[in-house]
Protein backbone atom coordinates (compact mmCIF):
# COMPACT_ATOMS: atom_id res chain seq x y z
CA UNK A 1 0.00 0.00 0.00
CA UNK A 2 1.32 3.67 -1.04
CA UNK A 3 2.09 5.69 1.91
CA UNK A 4 4.16 8.55 0.12
CA UNK A 5 3.49 12.03 1.75
CA UNK A 6 6.17 14.30 1.51
CA UNK A 7 6.69 16.12 -1.71
CA UNK A 8 8.67 19.50 -1.94
CA UNK A 9 6.47 21.00 -4.48
CA UNK A 10 7.68 22.62 -7.48
CA UNK A 11 4.58 22.83 -9.38
CA UNK A 12 0.85 22.37 -9.42
CA UNK A 13 -2.05 22.26 -11.51
CA UNK A 14 -5.63 22.18 -10.01
CA UNK A 15 -7.54 19.98 -11.53
CA UNK A 16 -10.60 20.27 -9.11
CA UNK A 17 -11.41 23.07 -6.96
CA UNK A 18 -14.19 22.11 -5.12
CA UNK A 19 -13.91 25.06 -2.60
CA UNK A 20 -14.65 27.67 -5.91
CA UNK A 21 -18.42 28.59 -5.63
CA UNK A 22 -18.37 27.62 -9.84
CA UNK A 23 -17.03 24.15 -8.76
CA UNK A 24 -19.93 21.26 -9.34
CA UNK A 25 -19.91 17.60 -9.39
CA UNK A 26 -22.27 17.48 -11.90
CA UNK A 27 -19.64 15.95 -14.33
CA UNK A 28 -18.72 13.07 -11.70
CA UNK A 29 -20.69 9.28 -12.31
CA UNK A 30 -20.94 6.82 -10.09
CA UNK A 31 -19.06 3.79 -10.93
CA UNK A 32 -20.49 1.24 -7.93
CA UNK A 33 -20.45 -2.84 -7.96
CA UNK A 34 -24.22 -2.34 -8.42
CA UNK A 35 -23.33 -2.60 -11.92
CA UNK A 36 -22.87 -5.98 -11.69
CA UNK A 37 -26.13 -8.49 -11.11
CA UNK A 38 -24.93 -9.45 -7.01
CA UNK A 39 -23.64 -5.47 -6.12
CA UNK A 40 -25.51 -3.95 -3.43
CA UNK A 41 -23.18 -1.35 -2.53
CA UNK A 42 -23.63 2.63 -3.43
CA UNK A 43 -22.36 5.88 -3.15
CA UNK A 44 -22.37 9.27 -4.30
CA UNK A 45 -20.79 12.63 -4.82
CA UNK A 46 -22.27 16.07 -3.54
CA UNK A 47 -21.80 19.30 -2.47
CA UNK A 48 -21.53 20.56 0.75
CA UNK A 49 -22.22 24.32 1.03
CA UNK A 50 -22.38 26.90 3.91
CA UNK A 51 -22.12 30.51 3.86
CA UNK A 52 -17.98 30.06 4.75
CA UNK A 53 -16.88 27.18 2.60
CA UNK A 54 -17.62 24.50 -0.16
CA UNK A 55 -16.44 20.98 -0.38
CA UNK A 56 -17.33 18.00 -2.19
CA UNK A 57 -18.08 15.07 -0.09
CA UNK A 58 -17.95 11.27 -1.46
CA UNK A 59 -20.65 9.16 0.40
CA UNK A 60 -20.13 5.88 0.41
CA UNK A 61 -21.92 2.16 1.71
CA UNK A 62 -20.33 -0.69 1.06
CA UNK A 63 -22.04 -4.22 1.34
CA UNK A 64 -19.38 -6.87 0.42
CA UNK A 65 -20.44 -10.44 -0.44
CA UNK A 66 -18.50 -13.22 1.21
CA UNK A 67 -15.59 -13.14 -0.09
CA UNK A 68 -15.05 -9.64 0.35
CA UNK A 69 -16.48 -8.25 -3.70
CA UNK A 70 -17.58 -4.99 -3.03
CA UNK A 71 -16.79 -1.43 -4.62
CA UNK A 72 -18.03 2.27 -4.63
CA UNK A 73 -16.90 4.90 -7.25
CA UNK A 74 -17.58 7.94 -8.79
CA UNK A 75 -15.74 9.19 -11.82
CA UNK A 76 -14.62 12.19 -13.69
CA UNK A 77 -14.62 11.38 -17.66
CA UNK A 78 -15.76 15.00 -19.50
CA UNK A 79 -12.36 16.21 -20.79
CA UNK A 80 -8.77 14.41 -21.08
CA UNK A 81 -5.76 15.58 -19.27
CA UNK A 82 -2.45 15.95 -20.20
CA UNK A 83 -0.14 15.37 -16.99
CA UNK A 84 2.97 14.22 -18.50
CA UNK A 85 4.72 17.35 -16.78
CA UNK A 86 3.76 16.74 -13.50
CA UNK A 87 4.97 13.77 -10.93
CA UNK A 88 1.40 13.25 -9.27
CA UNK A 89 -1.42 13.62 -7.94
CA UNK A 90 -2.33 15.77 -4.76
CA UNK A 91 -5.71 15.77 -2.94
CA UNK A 92 -6.88 17.94 0.00
CA UNK A 93 -9.09 15.54 1.73
CA UNK A 94 -10.48 14.28 5.12
CA UNK A 95 -11.65 10.77 5.88
CA UNK A 96 -14.42 9.27 8.77
CA UNK A 97 -16.76 6.55 8.82
CA UNK A 98 -15.89 3.10 8.92
CA UNK A 99 -13.13 2.51 6.64
CA UNK A 100 -10.41 4.44 5.53
CA UNK A 101 -8.39 3.12 2.88
CA UNK A 102 -8.86 4.65 -0.75
CA UNK A 103 -8.02 4.08 -4.39
CA UNK A 104 -7.22 6.35 -7.13
CA UNK A 105 -8.09 5.29 -11.01
CA UNK A 106 -6.81 6.88 -13.98
CA UNK A 107 -7.50 5.71 -17.47
CA UNK A 108 -6.18 6.43 -20.27
CA UNK A 109 -7.63 6.73 -24.52
CA UNK A 110 -10.80 6.84 -23.57
CA UNK A 111 -10.68 3.17 -22.59
CA UNK A 112 -13.66 2.58 -20.06
CA UNK A 113 -14.14 -1.60 -20.54
CA UNK A 114 -13.60 -3.33 -17.66
CA UNK A 115 -11.80 -5.76 -19.49
CA UNK A 116 -8.92 -2.83 -20.56
CA UNK A 117 -7.12 -2.30 -17.91
CA UNK A 118 -6.95 0.35 -15.50
CA UNK A 119 -3.93 2.06 -13.42
CA UNK A 120 -4.57 2.04 -9.55
CA UNK A 121 -3.16 3.51 -6.32
CA UNK A 122 -4.29 2.10 -3.27
CA UNK A 123 -3.94 4.70 0.22
CA UNK A 124 -4.59 5.26 3.27
CA UNK A 125 -5.95 8.28 5.26
CA UNK A 126 -5.72 9.28 8.62
CA UNK A 127 -9.25 8.95 10.40
CA UNK A 128 -10.94 12.62 10.75
CA UNK A 129 -7.99 14.51 9.75
CA UNK A 130 -7.49 16.98 6.70
CA UNK A 131 -4.60 16.24 4.72
CA UNK A 132 -2.59 16.98 1.27
CA UNK A 133 -2.05 13.32 0.49
CA UNK A 134 0.42 12.98 -2.51
CA UNK A 135 0.22 9.98 -5.14
CA UNK A 136 3.55 9.32 -7.39
CA UNK A 137 2.41 8.63 -11.06
CA UNK A 138 5.26 5.85 -10.47
CA UNK A 139 3.12 4.07 -7.96
CA UNK A 140 0.07 3.48 -10.01
CA UNK A 141 -0.78 0.01 -10.99
CA UNK A 142 -2.04 -2.13 -13.75
CA UNK A 143 -5.65 -3.50 -12.68
CA UNK A 144 -8.55 -5.34 -14.47
CA UNK A 145 -11.57 -5.95 -11.62
CA UNK A 146 -9.46 -5.76 -8.99
CA UNK A 147 -6.88 -7.70 -10.09
CA UNK A 148 -3.67 -7.14 -10.53
CA UNK A 149 -1.70 -7.50 -13.82
CA UNK A 150 1.78 -8.15 -15.05
CA UNK A 151 3.48 -4.55 -15.34
CA UNK A 152 5.88 -6.33 -17.96
CA UNK A 153 2.62 -6.93 -19.84
CA UNK A 154 0.76 -4.28 -19.44
CA UNK A 155 0.74 -1.10 -22.09
CA UNK A 156 1.88 1.65 -19.50
CA UNK A 157 0.29 4.51 -18.36
CA UNK A 158 -0.10 7.40 -20.92
CA UNK A 159 -0.08 10.22 -18.87
CA UNK A 160 -0.33 12.67 -21.84
CA UNK A 161 -4.08 11.23 -22.18
CA UNK A 162 -5.53 10.53 -19.15
CA UNK A 163 -9.04 10.43 -19.88
CA UNK A 164 -10.78 9.39 -16.68
CA UNK A 165 -9.76 10.35 -12.98
CA UNK A 166 -11.95 8.39 -10.26
CA UNK A 167 -12.05 8.05 -6.33
CA UNK A 168 -12.83 4.12 -5.39
CA UNK A 169 -14.00 2.71 -2.08
CA UNK A 170 -13.63 -1.47 -1.81
CA UNK A 171 -14.06 -4.30 0.26
CA UNK A 172 -11.30 -6.11 -0.84
CA UNK A 173 -11.38 -9.32 -2.44
CA UNK A 174 -8.28 -9.60 -3.45
CA UNK A 175 -6.74 -7.95 -0.82
CA UNK A 176 -5.83 -8.88 3.05
CA UNK A 177 -7.60 -5.84 4.09
CA UNK A 178 -11.44 -5.86 4.49
CA UNK A 179 -14.23 -2.91 4.75
CA UNK A 180 -17.83 -2.72 5.05
CA UNK A 181 -20.17 -0.18 6.11
CA UNK A 182 -20.70 3.80 6.00
CA UNK A 183 -17.90 5.96 5.08
CA UNK A 184 -17.60 9.87 3.92
CA UNK A 185 -14.31 11.14 2.42
CA UNK A 186 -14.67 15.28 2.34
CA UNK A 187 -12.70 16.59 -0.75
CA UNK A 188 -11.74 20.12 -1.44
CA UNK A 189 -9.47 19.90 -4.01
CA UNK A 190 -7.69 17.28 -6.65
CA UNK A 191 -4.34 18.96 -8.20
CA UNK A 192 -1.86 17.52 -10.63
CA UNK A 193 1.57 18.56 -9.05
CA UNK A 194 4.98 18.10 -9.91
CA UNK A 195 7.39 17.60 -6.61
CA UNK A 196 11.43 17.69 -6.75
Amino acid sequence: MNSTTNCLLSSENVLFDFTNSSASVDDWIEISDTERDVGKSKGVLVEQKTQQFQRAIFFSLLNPQPNGAAFVGVSYRKKSFDLSLFTGLKLSVRAQGENFVYKVILRHHNEQSSLQPSYEIFFELPKNEMIEKYLSFTDFKPYSRGKALDPDTTPPLDLTDISSIGLQIFGGVYSPIKQHGTSSLEIDSISAVKCE
